[in-house]
């Protein structure tokens, strides 16, 4: 188990890994680092095997180069204000 975040090379490291593995037909590994949406793209290349597309692989990519630049995050971090919010307004009958 890792106590620390994987560094920027690891996780490039780990990507690279698991889209080979679940290209030809491999499964994922846990504690990767990776984020949901990456593990979700690389999960619909895991159940399309073995007619995994081109669209699939881009997608995997582009997902993971929203981990890396932070756009995965702040989507998160968007989607859970905006939760709290409607909880507040529901909560106080607004």
């Amino acid at each position: 188990m890792r106590l620390d975040h994987p560094t920027r090379e690891e996780l490039i490291q780990n990507f690279d890994a698991e889209l080979t593995s679940v290209r030809n037909g491999g499964g994922l590994r846990s504690e990767t680092g990776l984020d949901m949406e990456t593990d979700a793209t690389l999960w619909a290349i895991a159940r399309a095997y073995p007619k995994v597309s081109d669209e699939l692989v881009v997608a995997a990519k582009e997902a993971f180069a929203g981990q890396l630049d932070g756009s995965n995050a702040g989507r998160r971090r968007e989607d859970l204000a905006r939760r709290i919010e409607e909880m507040r307004r529901i909560r106080d009958g607004s």
